[in-house]
């Protein structure tokens, strides 16, 4: 029976699954990270900075994920051996970078520019101001259009099995190469286990967005 080969299989599953999560974590880290830098240069930044930002985002906003995958660990390893995993967090790490920049960007440049004066006057320097005024109401009103972006790095994290990450669309195929057929029924449960877990990301973000919501910025989720 069909159903005996997936709980037969649910177990390598569960650890492509826990492998795609953790690829997850780590590119969406990089890109946030990264993103809020290149925001900051952008907005506060001199004009190369700026350049460079622009430049950085359209590059990697330009280029599709599995070009990216494969340039990065076929590419880079012929300079360097490089494992897929960590190919597959720094191309797709970059990609994030270059959206969540976007995100953080539209966010920081939403704050009142009167925040920014009044904190100079009062003698803040300008990293000061931003560290203490402008980036906590921006990092606030970042959440709701981040968990966009939770969710587009969440299903691509899937091509990353065609640079060798075992993770769930990889374990899938070795179920369906192993058993000989199946295909509707192993990826329906790939796709289940795919949602579930963006559901719960997506609650657990509304959640927080709620929470941390700015009175006088109108209602939230």
């Amino acid at each position: 029976m069909i159903f005996d080969i997936i709980i037969d299989h649910l177990p390598y599953l569960f650890g492509g699954l826990w492998v795609a999560i953790q690829l997850l974590v780590a590119l969406l880290a990089v890109g946030f990270v990264l993103g809020i830098a290149l925001a900051l240069a952008e907005v506060y930044g001199p004009r190369p900075l700026r350049w460079f930002g622009m430049a950085f985002e359209r590059v990697f906003r330009g280029i599709p994920e599995i070009v990216l995958l494969l340039l990065f660990f076929y590419g880079l390893g012929d300079f360097y051996p490089i494992e897929p995993f960590p190919a597959a967090v720094l191309a797709l790490g970059l990609r994030s970078t270059a959206y969540q920049s976007q995100i953080f960007r539209g966010v920081i440049q939403a704050v009142p520019r009167g925040q920014m004066q009044a904190a100079r006057a009062i003698g803040m320097s300008r990293a000061q101001a931003v560290q203490n005024i402008v980036l906590p109401q921006a990092l606030r009103q970042a959440i709701g259009p981040w968990t966009n972006e939770f969710s587009s790095e969440l299903k691509a994290t899937s091509l990353a099995y065609v640079i060798g990450v075992v993770e769930l669309t990889r374990q899938g195929r070795y179920i369906i190469s192993s058993t000989q057929g199946n295909i509707l029924v192993v990826f329906a449960v790939i796709a289940l286990m795919y949602f579930v877990v963006n559901w719960l990301g997506n609650r657990a973000l509304y959640g927080l967005e709620r929470r941390y919501a700015i009175p006088g910025y109108g209602e939230t989720r």
